[in-house]
């Protein structure tokens, strides 16, 4: 029986599933932080078949009595808090809602942490849109932030959180700046995800165009089962600290599209259609991390090429289709 017990928050997201699956496997007792919605939001832990071995507490990041009180249920000693309203697009639309999520419930986990268990160790998913308009050319731990939406500013509140905690408090806090990381669980609000689902729509039928907007934005797309073993890692580490998790390649929306038709037989200029509206208020145009110091430190590397994650994407959603 392992003495290890894990808190996820954010456990019903694409993270949370792989995360939960990995830690299981390592012997932990895992719980999560469940958020309760009209909708069913346990469909990556069944997808994963995780969901009957973790444990739920009801719970939301905007109210620190029950942060508190999962703390206390689980006696986590890691704490990954993943919860987040994680959609960049939306956050223009809700900017309160998005800094009240992903600004003040970082600091709410933080004080649940300091409150309970200061010396469990603790995870915080930062973003690499927190790079905004890029600063140079490749972003490593010390490339100066410039978030360009209401995203990425919250995200930089709840970072340097995490950084304050650390040095007042002495708490074992990292942050993981994550570049895109996508997979088959991935939302469907994703351009990644948006992009497989319609190839497969198209390819059986169901649909006849992929409408998106700036498709020469490069983004730099890992596996996300790759990236919450780097998560874990950090806070096997004896001391905390930020890390850059990215692949070290850049790549178009454009080009992720013709891997994604061109894996079903299909010319991706055939179907996609510019669409102004989805066009951003300020846009990121490239991002490109440096993984360096993640390689070195904890010596993680990510293992799934971009060709692997689209391919395995575009088949899992033809499987569902089909189902």
């Amino acid at each position: 029986m392992s003495t290890k017990s894990a808190l996820i928050t954010g456990i019903t997201g694409q993270d949370g599933a792989y995360l939960s699956k990995l830690l299981l496997e390592k012997g932990y007792t895992v719980y999560g932080l469940l958020a309760r919605r009209s909708t069913d939001t346990l469909w990556r832990l069944r997808e994963l078949g995780v969901d009957k071995q973790v444990q739920l507490i009801d719970g939301d990041i905007s109210d620190l009595s029950s942060l508190i009180r999962a703390m206390q249920l689980s006696a986590a000693t890691e704490v990954y808090n993943l919860a987040a309203q994680s959609f960049v697009g939306s956050s223009w639309q809700q900017p309160v809602l998005t800094a009240q999520l992903d600004g003040v419930g970082v600091i709410n986990m933080l004080e649940a942490v300091r409150i309970v268990r200061p010396d469990a160790r603790f995870y915080q998913a930062s973003t690499s849109e927190m790079f905004g308009l890029i600063q140079a050319e490749m972003q490593d731990e010390r490339t100066p932030f410039y978030p360009r939406s209401p995203y990425g500013v919250a995200k930089l509140m709840g970072h340097w959180a995490t950084v304050n905690y650390r040095e007042s408090h002495g708490m074992h806090a990292s942050s993981g700046i994550l570049f895109n990381h996508e997979s088959p669980l991935r939302g469907i609000e994703f351009v990644t995800r948006k992009v497989t689902d319609a190839v497969a729509r198209i390819k059986l039928g169901l649909q006849d165009k992929l409408h998106l907007g700036n498709i020469d934005a490069k983004r730099d797309w890992g596996f996300a089962g790759d990236y919450v073993e780097a998560m874990w890692l950090m806070l096997q580490q004896d001391q905390a600290d930020d890390y850059v998790i990215a692949t070290g390649i850049t790549t178009t929306v454009r080009d992720m599209c013709q891997i994604a038709f061109a894996h079903v037989g299909l010319d991706y200029q055939q179907y996609v259609v510019i669409d102004e509206k989805f066009l951003r208020p300020a846009e990121v145009d490239v991002l490109l991390g440096n993984p360096a110091k993640a390689q070195k430190a904890l010596g993680w590397t990510p293992k799934t090429s971009l060709q692997q994650l689209i391919t395995s994407m575009v088949d899992a959603d033809l499987r569902r289709l089909q189902a």
